[in-house]
């Protein structure tokens, strides 16, 4: 799910990436002219050979493309289409560069390498092997016609079949769609990893800065927590004291009963205050994620004002582990499917995921199909006292953040208003 904020970041991104790809074509376009004048204009024959006209030619056609391309760039619309539309034409520009410059024996046969790297740093793995595809026919198809003489390259004289045999073709066929797969897998892989690493460095972003803006205010906050804690005490304790001796009835009665219930609340707000601001790492041992899910989603599934409405389904990789007080686990995984359930009117599904990839971080993702978080309330998510809820705190999600914080693990949410939120936890595996 991709959060306003996730698809203006990443439509910026690619608009810059696309931006460089587009001045370096153009740039391989004027060194290729003047490479091509260059060696024409040293030719022992004194004349032009065609083949370098065919460059020429060539070279004024990517130029042409790559203002048309600027110009579609600068309109800021569909920039996926862009994508698409200049690496397709891109490999049929190779396929006649190769073509004009001897086929079969052509040095520029690297230039298929080229755009499935750039392809996968637009389009990542799909678009990759979408040109080591593309691009191993349409070499395949050029050797195999000018093997059959359908065809022949303007700067070779004799044709292919006499002077190569067919086994050495096949042969460099074969490698060159091998290396076009090869160099897909790998480019993907590594745009796969940079996308996650750019992905962890931005909840890193945003995780610290929150935590700088809690940390300012934690000292104050427990100072007034501590200084309202006793006098509720007091009072609660004095509430009782009256209530047992007076044995009121009625109205008064119904008084002293809200005044306790309503101190009981206090009290309680008090000691969550207190846990944003000094959590602490007491009674912290090693436990299985997994397990602790289970143990949740059970409690949930017989909770009466949630079974037969909510739907949780997991997706749990077993055998992970987390250092961390059993409580505040709880407390961490209740609250976040506690809201999530509160997010969605009438029937609704929650996903809960489990994962570390390669074993070196571990991903915990919360995902409902409720209304979502509203933009101009999302960057207060996790501040104190913030509540959209007529009857909530407004810190359910700080103490969350704050216990994860104290266990050196990271939060982030993305959401789209009317379709849903995802929470991420990150932990240091210690296994």
């Amino acid at each position: 799910m991709d959060s306003p904020d996730f698809l203006f970041r990443r439509t910026r991104e690619l608009f810059i990436q696309i931006k460089w790809v587009v001045l370096a074509r153009a740039v391989f376009a004027l060194v290729l002219i003047f490479s091509t004048l260059f060696f024409s204009d040293t030719d022992l024959s004194g004349q032009r050979d065609q083949s370098f006209l065919s460059l020429y030619k060539i070279s004024g056609a990517i130029l042409g493309l790559s203002l048309v391309y600027f110009t579609w760039l600068c309109q800021k619309k569909y920039l996926y289409a862009l994508a698409y539309a200049q690496i397709i034409i891109d490999t049929f520009i190779i396929t006649a560069i190769v073509f004009v410059t001897g086929g079969y024996h052509s040095i520029f046969t690297f230039l298929y390498l080229l755009v499935i790297i750039y392809a996968a740093m637009l389009l990542l793995v799909r678009g990759s092997f979408s040109v080591a595809l593309a691009s191993s026919l349409q070499y395949g198809c050029l050797i195999e016609l000018e093997y059959l003489k359908i065809i022949a390259p303007l700067s070779e004289n004799q044709t292919l079949a006499l002077v190569v045999d067919q086994h050495h073709i096949l042969y460099r066929i074969v490698i060159i769609i091998s290396a076009c797969f090869a160099t897909a897998a790998l480019s993907g892989i590594l745009s796969l990893q940079l996308k996650s690493a750019r992905k962890d460095l931005k909840i890193a972003q945003e995780h610290l800065k929150r935590v700088e803006k809690m940390a300012a205010v934690d000292e104050i906050v427990s100072g007034i927590a501590h200084e309202i804690k006793n006098p509720l005490a007091s009072l609660s304790g004095s509430i009782q004291m009256l209530r047992e001796e007076m044995a009121p009835t009625g109205d008064i009665d119904k008084l002293m009963q809200i005044v306790l219930r309503e101190t009981d609340r206090l009290k309680q707000i008090v000691t969550d205050i207190r846990l944003i601001s000094k959590p602490g790492r007491t009674n912290a041992e090693l436990i299985d994620l997994a397990t602790a899910i289970d143990d949740v989603k059970i409690l949930f599934d017989n909770t009466p004002d949630w079974h037969g409405r909510i739907n949780i389904v997991t997706w749990l990789e077993r055998d992970l582990h987390v250092y961390m007080n059993a409580i505040h686990l709880q407390q961490i995984l209740w609250n976040l499917i506690k809201n999530a359930a509160e997010s969605i009117d009438g029937k609704g599904k929650i996903t809960i995921s489990l994962y570390s990839p390669r074993h070196k971080r571990i991903y915990l993702t919360v995902r409902d199909t409720g209304i979502g978080i509203d933009e101009k309330n999302a960057p207060h998510v996790f501040d104190p006292f913030y509540t959209t809820k007529s009857d909530g705190t407004g810190l359910g999600l700080s103490i969350i953040h704050r216990i994860v914080d104290t266990y050196d693990g990271m939060i982030d949410f993305e959401s789209i208003p009317g379709k849903g939120t995802v929470f991420t936890l990150i932990f240091e595996n210690p296994d």
